[in-house]
């Protein structure tokens, strides 16, 4: 928000020459959008750094310095949103479009590398990277390590065969907040440079451990926890409207449908840290549609149709709204060969 700085669930639509948002009610977007960023003149970062607890986020500037924070439900919705709302404002220029393709898709993670895992491994006192005293126009660094060090390390550790997958990889690390730039150079690349160029491979540009990264290692069983709950490919997302178990309320949440493992996990979007509130395994699950007519045992409060139901191995009851009947058939359709 512009006025009071929370965080809201809002439905965007990007057309040719402007992004549209609107307000959801019960789930259900308003008719008539609650406002609109022209996007002539904008320019977009992604990733946006500035919320260290945020690192899905993409920051729009208008050609009057208005900036948006708007924040997306994976990395590869946000990438997508980024890559897309970067050819509508580039639409005169195909080649830089063209461009954006080509660096989207020049490099994939190696599927038996996790990012979780190559941050262990940083970390690990013996093997991992060293980190340092640093100095940069007079400043003093503790802690910090230089970009052209982190590549030597994922080379060394096998983790890359190139400088290019390299500084590919630390970039990855970089977008998914388990690192973070210390000190003006290595800053000003992140705001001003390319989408390539934005983590460097220097002697001279510093690099330390972002805040979320010591937090997930400050717990090795919540560690594994995330990682074998988290690391399946993502099938389905979008938002949602969950009943609470306890107080029968409805929140909108955004939901995750993962595969290998299946899990479904919802988070809270107006939280400031970007991990789920709740999931459950999809293993032994049932899922259903229920009739909109009447309200089922169990429901309460305001309840606008569209409703399912996801009851666990462990008979613990789901009720979850969505906005159209076609959109509750969709998740219906995806989630029943995960059970």
């Amino acid at each position: 928000g512009h006025i009071v700085h929370n965080w809201k669930v809002r439905w965007f639509v990007l057309l040719q020459d402007k992004l549209l948002y609107y307000k959801l009610e019960g789930g259900k977007k308003e008719s008539s959008p609650k406002g609109r960023i022209l996007l002539d003149g904008c320019t977009l970062t992604c990733p946006c750094l500035e919320y260290e607890n945020r690192p899905l986020l993409i920051k729009l500037k208008t050609k009057t310095n208005t900036d948006y924070f708007l924040e997306c439900c994976s990395r590869e919705e946000r990438d997508s949103w980024a890559l897309d709302i970067t050819g509508a404002i580039h639409a005169g220029h195909p080649v830089q479009v063209q461009e954006l393709h080509r660096m989207k898709n020049s490099f994939k993670l190696l599927e038996n590398i996790s990012l979780h895992h190559i941050v262990v491994k940083m970390h690990d006192s013996n093997t991992g990277i060293k980190l340092t005293l640093n100095l940069e126009q007079g400043n003093r660094y503790k802690e910090t390590f230089t970009g052209s060090a982190l590549v030597d390390w994922l080379i060394s550790n096998n983790f890359a065969v190139s400088r290019f997958e390299a500084v590919t990889l630390a970039s990855m690390l970089m977008e998914e907040n388990f690192t973070k730039p210390v000190g003006a150079r290595s800053t000003e690349a992140t705001r001003y440079s390319d989408l390539s160029e934005q983590f460097l491979d220097d002697s001279t540009a510093l690099y330390t451990f972002a805040e979320s990264s010591k937090k997930m290692l400050s717990s090795k069983e919540e560690l594994q926890f995330n990682i074998s709950e988290l690391s399946g490919a993502i099938v389905k997302q979008g938002y949602l409207v969950k009943q609470g178990h306890k107080r029968k309320n409805w929140k909108v949440r955004k939901f995750v449908l993962r595969a290998d493992p299946a899990f479904l996990h919802y988070y809270d979007p107006t939280k400031e840290e970007n991990r789920p509130v709740g999931g459950f395994s999809l293993r032994g699950c049932l899922v259903s549609a229920l009739e909109d007519n009447g309200v089922p045992t169990g429901v309460k409060g305001n309840v606008q149709g569209n409703l399912f139901k996801i009851i666990t191995k462990n008979d613990v009851h789901y009720y979850i709204q969505a906005s159209s009947k076609a959109e509750r058939a969709q998740w219906i359709e995806a989630i029943k060969p995960l059970t």
